[in-house]
C-alpha cells in the first residue's frame, strides 16, 4: 500500500450515492486506460471504499450492492476509478507536476544529444532552461512518456536536439573484468561479449546516447581507468582503442 500523502481521491456518484477510494495518481490513470498490470494492493492507500474519504465515512452496503453487485472493496475500487473522476487538490497538482517535470527532464537528458556538438549529451540544466524558455507546461495527469514528443517539438526551436542511441565497444582488463562487466552490462543492450584467453572481457553495448558521460564515468570507476573503449558503427566490430 501507499501512504495517504501519496494518494489522490477517485470519486464516483451513482444512484444517489457517492463512492470514494484512495489511489496512486499514476496507477489511477493506468487503470482508467485499462493499462494497469500491477497489484492493486500496492497502489491504494486503503483497502476500503468510502462515502467521504476525508472523514472516513463508508457507504451503506446496500448502496454497494445496488451499484456494483458486490461489497468486496478490491472489486469495487477499480470500477470507481474507471467510472469516476480523479480528484486532486491544488497542492497535489503542484507536487505531481513538479515530479513529472523532473522525470521528463531526466528522460530527455538520458536519451537526447546535441547534433551540432558531435552528439554530445545535453546537461539537465540546459534541458530545464530550454523547456522554460519554450514555455512548455508539464501535464501532471499524463504519463511522462506520452509528453516526451511534445516536449521535443517545443525544444527544437530553442536548442539543437535529437534522440539517438550509441554503440560502444569496451575492453576490461582481467584484474577488473569480474566486477566491472556486471556494472557495465546494466547500461543497455549487450549486443555481444567475449572473454579473452588472458581473462579480459570485451563487450559491445547499445544504449541512449545521453548516457555516454555516465557510462564512461562508470567504466573508469570500476576499472581504475584501465579499460579501453571505442564508439563503433558496426555492432560486430570488437576493435578497441
Amino acid at each position: 500500500m501507499i501512504s495517504l500523502d501519496e494518494a489522490v481521491t477517485a470519486r464516483l456518484e451513482s444512484h444517489g450515492a457517492r463512492f470514494e477510494v484512495l489511489v496512486d495518481p499514476d496507477a489511477a490513470l493506468s487503470i482508467k486506460r485499462d493499462e494497469f498490470d500491477g497489484e492493486l494492493e500496492d497502489v491504494i492507500a486503503a483497502e476500503d471504499v468510502f462515502e467521504d474519504a476525508s472523514r472516513g465515512d463508508r457507504p451503506a452496503e446496500s448502496d454497494l450492492e445496488t451499484v456494483f453487485d458486490t461489497t468486496e472493496p478490491l472489486e469495487i475500487i477499480p470500477e470507481v476509478i474507471k467510472q469516476g473522476e480523479i480528484q486532486i487538490t491544488a497542492d497535489q497538482r503542484r507536487e505531481m507536476q513538479e515530479q513529472k517535470r523532473k522525470q521528463l527532464i531526466d528522460t530527455i537528458t538520458r536519451n537526447a544529444v546535441n547534433p551540432q556538438m558531435d552528439n554530445a549529451p545535453h546537461p539537465p540544466e540546459r534541458i530545464e532552461n530550454a523547456l522554460e524558455e519554450a514555455g512548455f507546461t508539464v501535464d501532471p495527469m499524463e504519463p511522462v512518456q506520452e509528453q516526451v514528443d511534445d516536449a521535443l517539438d517545443a525544444l527544437r526551436p530553442v536548442i539543437p536536439i535529437r534522440f539517438e542511441e550509441v554503440t560502444v565497444a569496451v575492453q576490461v582488463p582481467a584484474d577488473h573484468a569480474g566486477s566491472a562487466q556486471a556494472k557495465i552490462r546494466q547500461f543497455g543492450d549487450l549486443e555481444r561479449e567475449e572473454w579473452q584467453n588472458d581473462g579480459s572481457w570485451i563487450g559491445v553495448l547499445t544504449f541512449p546516447a545521453g548516457l555516454q558521460n555516465e557510462f564512461y564515468d562508470t567504466v573508469n570507476e570500476h576499472t581504475s581507468g584501465q579499460a579501453e573503449t571505442e564508439i563503433v558503427k558496426d555492432k560486430d566490430d570488437l576493435r578497441t582503442r
